[in-house]
């Protein structure tokens, strides 16, 4: 027998062997959905974006802004730090459950970025509540399941209240405050701030060449714009987490 003949016997060897122990395998995982987005051809439809800009990092003094530390009880009851949002691209909020204007429709709306985003466990959500005596673990475990609220990386937050204060006036420049004047007793901002797997406040730029900063939280994809003209920005929410996902 020639020697091309040894060879071509030799490879057919191989692509048979190939194929009776990882064919098998490669069914089973594809059956059970165990192909991870890694794995998909077809995941490139993630990078399909209608602005495909690396997204800003928010600078202060020259310097990249980062999520200060914090440390806080969630609603289970367990303490929360920045650390456990490592490697995560996660939304920021400052509310509290007994807010009968904005808060709702804010969490709404963050309960559409959670549902856009259940099977990828690389993503959260950071919620502080600005009426800490109010919003215990207990009262924060029965808003979190009256919402629908199901990403184990998603924490509701308590604790000091000038230390919450300061993270959303001084740590994420998102305005919140008491006044006795307005319904509720308390004014605060309904943006929404999109932090990336290292702790840096990330956001696209504005038609001037200037990072966005932050990404309004109150107008719903279904609604468009308010009534003052704004158009919604869930949507170019829910496309600038995919592209921090991706990096």
């Amino acid at each position: 027998m020639k020697k091309n003949n040894y060879s071509y016997i030799g490879i057919a060897f191989i692509i048979l062997l190939f194929g009776i122990l990882f064919v098998p395998k490669i069914v089973d995982r594809v059956k059970n959905n165990d192909i991870s987005r890694s794995d998909r051809m077809s995941e490139g439809q993630d990078n399909n974006f209608s602005n495909s800009e690396k997204l800003s990092y928010i600078e202060i003094n020259g310097k990249q802004k980062k999520v200060p530390n914090f440390s806080f009880t969630n609603q289970d009851g367990k303490t929360i730090t920045q650390d456990d949002y490592k490697g995560k691209v996660y939304v920021v909020e400052f509310f509290f459950t007994t807010c009968p204007t904005i808060c709702p429709r804010m969490n709404r709306n963050l309960i559409d970025v959670q549902n856009s985003f259940r099977n990828e466990n690389n993503f959260g959500v950071a919620s502080f509540s600005i009426t800490p005596e109010i919003d215990t673990p207990d009262v924060l475990k029965e808003y979190a399941s009256n919402y629908g609220v199901t990403n184990p990386n998603w924490n509701l937050m308590t604790g000091e209240e000038g230390a919450i204060y300061d993270l959303a006036n001084i740590g994420f420049n998102i305005f919140v405050g008491k006044n006795e004047d307005v319904e509720a007793g308390f004014e605060h901002s309904g943006d929404f701030a999109l932090i990336d797997k290292e702790g840096f406040i990330r956001s696209r730029k504005d038609a001037f060449g200037n990072p966005k900063i932050f990404y309004k939280g109150v107008i719903s994809v279904e609604e468009k714009m308010d009534e003052d003209g704004n158009e919604e920005e869930i949507t170019m929410l829910k496309e600038d987490i995919k592209k921090l996902l991706n990096e």
